[in-house]
């Protein structure tokens, strides 16, 4: 039972997203695919203690699913038309290809990261489309109640059905600036993984960002010449790495520089910096990501923070303050020359951020930081205080918090 409960869970992980991506291309519904699949599953659930675990578990569950979806659209088109019923259960022609690559999945990804539906509602849906999460799971991850996360879920699909979102990838033409957009969502989910922005007992949460590098996983083994898909999943697993030393045994957050660098995942660590010099051999212009992960792998590469070469960082966020005009960007950017150059010159740079960062609490924490360098201690304390007012991550209020009350 034991090893059949197993089976199953390891068929969901990996089985999941393609027994609905098959599912939603040969019905042309969401919800029709989301049920039958889940609905395959307890089948799965059911019967493999019986029979044992079929040879090739995702074709059994994509067969399983998609009886089960014409068993509901027989149930439900009993007083419809019996012509569209008949063309929609019987006409098995293979769809045309309409975009730069045939996958179910890639369809599947781009509807949902669709940018006509809000960023949370591609987010929520990428969740349960792709990663096969629960609606309760998904509401507890962003802090949402179920009932509601279920509305921005319903709402989502009603919405690729009314305004006739296609199910494929994109042209040729249009793929770039689409990527990008599944990108982005799978960077959020990976970034609220990481830090999460609510009150939580945990407050980094490996379930989110193990999904999010899995779907970029995904992302990559589908788009494997694209240049920023390998910069975003070497900068997840570069950071992923040094997730053990994140946060300390009493809860509160361990910076970069206090971190137990032995405790670091090498093996993830080796994987990011092959993908980081893979895109330098390419010698094509690297985009955001791969940016961020060459700073990434700068970090990685020393073995205590005195050997850090800040010099490189800060060419780095010369190169990516170009590509990314964000205040968040020019704020990193100063903590780095803080390093090089002293925090008096970066305490200037964050006077120019005021207007714009002023509601986020890692400006004020970074100010507070540079102040207490700087001996100014009341302003730091200030600084600190509003840190904490804005934060929302238990382990990062609890760091503030001690730093704070560790000034003179």
């Amino acid at each position: 039972m034991t090893n059949v409960r197993e089976a199953v869970a390891r068929a969901h992980r990996d089985e999941w997203a393609r027994v609905v991506a098959a599912l939603a291309r040969r019905f042309g519904d969401l919800d029709i695919a989301e049920e039958a699949a889940a609905e395959a599953y307890a089948t799965a659930v059911e019967r493999w203690p019986v029979d044992g675990v079929p040879p090739n578990p995702g074709a059994w569950l994509t067969t399983t699913a998609h009886r089960k979806a014409i068993d509901r659209i027989r149930r439900e088109n009993k007083r419809d038309d019996k012509q569209k019923e008949a063309q929609m259960l019987h006409d098995d022609s293979p769809p045309e290809p309409l975009g730069a690559i045939d996958d179910d999945r890639l369809r599947l990804i781009f509807t949902c990261c669709h940018p006509a539906l809000a960023l949370e509602a591609r987010v929520a849906l990428t969740l349960r489309m792709l990663g096969g999460l629960t609606v309760a799971e998904i509401a507890r991850a962003f802090f949402v109640q179920e009932t509601a996360m279920e509305r921005r879920i319903t709402r989502a699909k009603v919405k690729i059905k009314a305004a006739g979102i296609p199910y494929r990838v994109p042209s040729t033409e249009d793929l770039p600036g689409r990527v990008s957009g599944v990108l982005a969502v799978l960077f959020l989910v990976f970034n609220e993984g990481y830090l999460a922005t609510g009150p939580s007992a945990d407050p980094v949460r490996h379930d989110l960002t193990a999904e999010a590098i899995r779907l970029t996983r995904l992302i990559r083994a589908l788009l494997p010449q694209d240049g920023e898909v390998a910069g975003l999943l070497a900068l997840m697993l570069l950071t992923e790495a040094r997730r053990a030393a994140r946060v300390s045994a009493s809860g509160e957050l361990v910076t970069l520089a206090e971190q137990d660098r032995g405790s670091w995942d090498q093996t993830l660590i080796a994987e990011g910096h092959q993908l980081v010099r893979e895109r330098l051999a390419a010698r094509v212009a690297p985009g955001r990501y791969q940016v961020l992960a060459a700073i990434g792998a700068v970090h990685t590469s020393a073995r205590d923070v005195r050997d850090t070469d800040w010099s490189q960082i800060v060419a780095l966020y010369d190169h990516l303050v170009r590509l990314d005009t964000s205040p968040i960007v020019a704020l990193n950017r100063a903590v780095a020359v803080a390093e090089l150059d002293g925090p008096e010159v970066a305490l200037a740079e964050t006077h120019r951020l005021a207007d714009r960062l002023d509601g986020y609490h890692a400006y004020h924490a970074a100010r507070a930081d540079l102040l207490r360098r700087l001996g100014r201690s009341d302003e730091s304390r200030a600084a600190y205080d509003k840190a904490i007012e804005l934060a929302g991550n238990s382990a990062e209020v609890a760091y503030l918090t001690r730093r704070r009350d560790q000034l003179g």
